[in-house]
């Protein structure tokens, strides 16, 4: 895990890269903001994280963070003294990720760090398109096509077909798919209607609804789609 440490006070950025390297990360320093944007522009892949302080001499934490997030979907943490606090709502509203105020322990800026990690790592980037046989799911525009064609579907019909697309090979039970469309669009969902909304989804979907070969069923366990 490597951290671009951005800190114009010397003696806290020599002290916060010794931490961190203590505790297993690699870490890049830089003292200014033309260092760091440099960093960012070769060097964008390599970073896990980012530390920006706020307040830099040639610039600010506000002008890194948007470029880190303007180029990808790096998480930010800025450094901030108690009198720029107020401040960093800005930066939230940016997309940084958090922020924490100086003084303070390194044990709790670890434990910020990990915390942010974590989210990022249980949020992997969704698929733009998600593919099942002929049809495919333009998961961004929310449209879905067979064969080229868009089909139209019903909120909650196209709810039901992406909680499929999520579990391909993987087969759901009757109740984990109506815990995961329960009241969507504002209907009622219950075991009968469940039984509805995949036959009308086979019909728009398979070429031939009475021997279904994209939404299979299996006999006393539930529903699959995909081997």
């Amino acid at each position: 895990m490597r951290i671009l440490l951005v800190e114009d006070d010397r003696t806290i950025a020599s002290g916060l890269e010794y931490s961190l390297q203590q505790d297993g990360y690699e870490t890049t320093l830089c003292y200014n903001a033309a260092s760091a944007q440099d960093y960012l522009t070769k060097h964008f892949a390599e970073i896990d994280l980012c530390l920006f302080d706020l307040s830099l001499p040639d610039g600010s934490g506000y002008e890194l963070c948007k470029m880190a997030k303007r180029n990808g979907d790096i998480p930010v943490i800025f450094l901030t003294a108690i009198d720029e606090e107020v401040n960093v709502v800005m930066g939230l509203d940016m997309g940084a990720d958090d922020y924490i105020t100086k003084p303070f322990r390194i044990r709790e800026l670890l434990s910020r760090i990990k915390s942010v990690l974590r989210r990022y790592q249980k949020q992997p980037k969704a698929k733009a398109n998600i593919d099942i046989g002929p049809v495919r799911i333009n998961v961004l525009e929310g449209k879905v096509y067979k064969n080229g064609e868009e089909l139209i579907l019903t909120a909650l019909e196209y709810r039901l077909l992406l909680v499929f697309a999520n579990h391909i090979g993987q087969v759901l039970s009757r109740n984990q798919l109506l815990e995961q469309i329960w009241d969507v669009a504002g209907d009622f969902v219950n075991d009968n209607t469940l039984t509805v909304y995949i036959k009308r989804l086979r019909e728009k979907l398979e070429d031939d609804p009475q021997h279904p070969q994209l939404i299979k069923t299996i006999r006393g366990l539930g529903y699959k789609v995909g081997d």
